[in-house]
């Protein structure tokens, strides 16, 4: 493997990289979990992945499941083999919640994974909003960054990225909150240009 986590060298196995998230990372409406940005990106960097979580949960949300993403990596990924690389990816259905509490919770979850799996290593990406971003949003992104940051942990943030956060409305499902099909490819081409930068050593936020 590259450097960090680019793609598989010649001959060499795929890497397996495991998300938990929300709607935006399990899908949502007619985009099935297929059609996600996080399998979108699997499949232009060659990874292999495993997705978890469900619509509506956060690091505190539960949603209609009745379950955090901490539930949701202990339910459907921490019996698994560890990965090459957990990607967390979430704070949308936090932003109810103090920024603070989604730190600790957030927090929680990653002392966790480390404990189970010590040698995996861990991407966070922060809240998505594809328009009209409300205040509090920037409260639980700014936490889970500074939380990123103490844990030398990569941070990518959908926030201060106006090709997110301008997404044009026909990439929009009715709901005017989440992408169609083309929005999550959009995502998708997004984050393998940062997944690229930080394989090159190159600017991101975090560490």
């Amino acid at each position: 493997m590259h450097g960090w986590l680019s793609g598989p060298e010649s001959g060499s196995a795929a890497p397996v990289v495991m998300f938990v998230g929300d709607s935006f990372t399990v899908g949502s409406g007619p985009v099935p979990t297929w059609r996600t940005y996080a399998a979108e990106s699997a499949r232009l960097l060659g990874w292999q992945p495993v997705i978890a979580g469900a619509g509506g949960t956060g690091y505190l949300n539960k949603g209609r499941v009745g379950r955090t993403f901490q539930q949701s990596f202990e339910a459907e990924l921490a019996w698994r083999p560890a990965p090459d690389l957990l990607v967390i990816s979430g704070g949308h259905n936090d932003c109810r919640w103090s920024a603070e509490s989604v730190r600790r919770a957030a927090e929680s979850l990653i002392s966790e994974v480390r404990t189970h799996w010590p040698r995996t290593r861990i991407l966070m990406i922060g809240p998505i909003w594809l328009r009209d971003t409300p205040r509090r949003a920037f409260r639980v992104r700014d936490a889970l960054s500074s939380l990123a940051g103490q844990e030398t942990i990569p941070f990518l943030d959908p926030l201060d990225e106006p090709r997110i956060t301008g997404t044009p409305p026909g990439q929009l499902l009715p709901d005017g909150i989440h992408p169609t099909a083309e929005g999550h490819a959009h995502l998708a081409s997004w984050l393998t240009d940062a997944i690229g930068r930080l394989a090159k050593g190159e600017d991101h936020q975090g560490p």
